[in-house]
Formats: C-alpha cells, structure tokens, sequence
C-alpha cells in the first residue's frame, strides 16, 4: 500500500496472509476483488492489471493464476517478502503510491485496482498524488477501480472524486461491494473511474 499512517496492531506478512487462508478453508469467497478487476479487464479488452497496494499478494495471484499479467506495488517489505514467497513469478515492487517515480515509467495497465481499503491507508494528505500518480500508469480507455471503508477521518467519496477528475480520470460506476451490489450509501464504495481514450 502507500506509506501507511501507523498502526499498532496491525498484521504482518505471513500472519495477515494466514487469515486469508483460514477463511478460504472455512469456505468463504476470498476472490471478490479479482472477480471484479477480471471483469473490469474483460470489459475495456486488456489483460494488463496493477494491484496498488498489494499487501501479500492474494488479488495480484489470483489475477495472474487466471492468466492476466499482473504487477504488484506497496510501500511494506514485510507484506511483499510474503507476496514474493507466495508467487515468485509476479514483479512486487517496493514503492510508495504518493511517490512512484521512477518505478512503473514504461508500465501502462487496462486496469489499476486498489483492493482491501488502500485508500485509507495511505498517509492523510497523500491521497490525491496518490490517484494522481496511478492515473498517469493507466492506458487511455483504462479503469481505475478503489475500494475502501468510509470513515469520518479519513478520504469522503466527494474528495476521492474530486482528485480523480483532477487527474483527468471520469466516473464510470460506484457499487457498494466487489460483488457490484447497489450503492445507496452506507459505510463501504466500490468506484470505477476512467481514463479517456
């Protein structure tokens, strides 16, 4: 994810992925993000995703395990040591999302997914380089897809818009979960926004 404001307890590496994996045994859909971002790819007729705050890996492989190329960036080495472990094969990349850089310069995606409340992760203040420096990784006709919990401290829907239409990206839809289930308000977003051709 982008540089994280602190937190105490929050999971690492190979403990945060075994709670994934626990739930996936317990018979639960841990794959909603990749069913969406897979569609998403499907929709706009690319195969090219970056998952944005990748965390361990789990939408990045599970992405790559249905044939999409997929790169992986966050700003925790603890998380990506366990990503790299999981799939050697996908390019994790150590980076901060409010300041890429040089990383991803000749890279363009279809799709650029920010799973598991990335957004609210990311240091306050960043959020608007944040999107700014993704959108400039999207391909014309591209989709940028975030979703995240709605809190009073951190981004609103109307400031995260606001910076996507600054970075040229246009609004495309808003589901309230990964499944595409309608947003009526409540405490969670799912966004699509676009990059035109």
């Amino acid at each position: 994810m982008g540089t994280r404001w602190e937190q105490t307890d929050a999971p690492k590496g190979d403990a945060y992925d075994a709670r994934w994996s626990q739930m996936a045994a317990a018979g639960q859909d841990i794959h909603g993000e990749a069913d969406l971002v897979g569609s998403l790819l499907d929709q706009v007729g690319g195969a090219r995703a970056l998952d944005a705050g990748c965390g361990t890996g789990r939408v990045a492989i599970e992405l790559r395990r249905r044939g999409f190329e997929v790169v992986g960036v966050d700003a925790d080495t603890t998380m990506l040591d366990t990503a790299r472990r999981n799939d050697p094969e996908i390019e994790w990349i150590h980076a901060d999302l409010a300041d890429l850089g040089s990383h991803l310069v000749d890279h363009l995606f279809d799709v650029i997914a920010l799973p598991g409340n990335v957004m609210i992760f990311v240091h306050p203040g960043t959020e608007k380089s944040v999107i700014a420096q993704l959108a400039r990784r999207l391909r014309p006709g591209g989709l940028l897809v975030a979703g995240f919990a709605l809190r009073p401290d951190r981004i609103s829907l109307d400031d995260y818009d606001r910076y996507a239409s600054s970075a040229g990206l246009t609004p495309v839809d808003r589901w309230a979960t990964w499944e595409r289930g309608p947003f009526v308000g409540g405490d969670y977003a799912v966004t699509v926004h676009g990059l035109e051709n």
